[in-house]
């Protein structure tokens, strides 16, 4: 009888040793890896005056950092219409949704440009299967409404999409909350919630933008409530890391003072969604940064 026993564990530590690694690690065919970048409006005035914040001098860089990545989800903010045909050209493999105007713009030129929220994601991974736009106001079909005492109009644009390679269904949404009144920015996200919500609870979802809220804001805590989790948060903890709008100075953002800013860019997940990775890039070349808000990916797998 001891014998048999020595026979089974030898055995047993023989399959253990014998096993593919492979069998230990996270399915790569379910990862994916998604991107959330405020682009900054471009054309502005101020920043056409100073080298390094205009639109020309940091788009290359803006690109680089993106597809140096690999991503195969991008969300972005503040998308206008040079900056919409640059990335569009230049995003070789990729479908994109959520550009439209000027029929929805009450203006047609300068900082009045509503800028919007596109979603880029690779052809050659996933079939696209449906997507949307509502506005975050209380008349969400009405393109350019506002309420709450919003500072300009802000919309959510949404798509489905499926994995080629597992069949999984999924859907990405991507806001960018007003910047000016807190309420606003609790109602635009109570919106966000209460429009997901419709979906089933094991429907994989990724909300990603600027939500110029921290991490205990009213607008993060719904989120938390309804239960989405923070993907970034999922890996390095709950603590506050410090800024992600640096206003193109980088590490010297609050330089002098005591402050150590606010992480008002996100990535949250909710239903089957497991967060593997995430990181806040920060990059910079030549002094020149792709924008006043650092970039970040979260490696996902459904």
């Amino acid at each position: 009888m001891k014998r048999l026993y020595v026979i089974v564990c030898v055995l047993l530590a023989l399959m253990l040793v014998s096993s593919p690694l492979s069998a230990f690690k996270p399915d790569s065919r379910r990862i994916h890896r998604v991107m959330t970048c405020n682009i900054r409006i471009a054309g502005l005035p101020d920043d056409d005056s100073i080298p390094g914040r205009k639109w020309e001098d940091r788009r290359g860089i803006m690109l680089n950092v993106i597809l140096s990545r690999k991503p195969d989800i991008v969300c972005t903010q503040e998308v206008i219409y040079k900056s919409y045909a640059y990335m569009k050209a230049k995003m070789k493999g990729y479908q994109s949704y959520g550009f439209a105007g000027p029929e929805m713009d009450t203006y047609t030129d300068g900082y009045h440009f509503i800028g919007k929220n596109v979603i880029f994601w690779k052809s050659d991974r996933y079939e696209f299967v449906s997507s949307g736009c509502y506005w975050l106001s209380d008349h969400p079909e009405i393109g350019g409404s506002v309420a709450w005492g919003t500072a300009r109009a802000r919309h959510c644009n949404w798509v489905r999409l499926r994995d080629k390679r597992t069949g999984v269904e999924f859907r990405v949404m991507d806001i960018h909350l007003d910047h000016i009144s807190e309420a606003a920015r609790q109602a635009q996200m109570m919106m966000a919630v209460a429009e997901a919500a419709q979906y089933a609870s094991d429907f994989p979802q990724i909300l990603c933008g600027d939500f110029n809220s921290g991490i205990t804001s009213v607008a993060v805590k719904c989120l938390h409530e309804a239960g989405w989790n923070d993907t970034y948060e999922a890996i390095h903890g709950p603590e506050e890391v410090g800024y992600t709008a640096h206003n193109f100075k980088g590490p010297d953002r609050y330089k002098g003072t005591d402050k150590i800013g606010r992480r008002i860019d996100f990535i949250f997940s909710h239903g089957p969604v497991k967060s593997l990775d995430s990181e806040i890039l920060k990059d910079c070349v030549n002094g020149i940064y792709p924008s006043d808000h650092y970039f970040m990916y979260s490696d996902l797998e459904f």
